[in-house]
């Protein structure tokens, strides 16, 4: 005798879906919204460095995103809104000839 995986797909009917979401719905997290203090400096990066608690040394948490990376690729390009693209290229091709 051989055990044979089933193989018939079981589907949920609507109703029980609906009796699912109702009884979970009781988990969900209804505390209301995070006091975290908006940031006051910013990263290299642009990214706001906001201070929360959490395990930097958790597999699941890179605390060194940038490891590896050249200069070049950590540039930061802004695009500015006021200018048109033209500007924007022709701003960019001077800066770098003047380096």
């Amino acid at each position: 005798m051989t055990d044979k995986p089933n193989t018939k797909a079981t589907q949920a009917k609507p109703a029980e879906v609906l009796a699912a979401s109702i009884s979970t719905s009781g988990a969900l997290d209804n505390s209301g919204a995070a006091d975290i203090t908006p940031a006051a400096e910013f990263s290299p990066s642009g990214a706001p460095r906001q201070v929360t608690e959490i395990d930097i040394d958790h597999p699941a948490v890179d605390n060194d995103p940038r490891a590896g990376t050249t200069n070049n690729q950590n540039r930061i390009d802004f695009n500015d809104p006021t200018i048109s693209g033209q500007e924007a290229v022709e701003k960019a091709l001077a800066a770098n000839q003047a380096k």
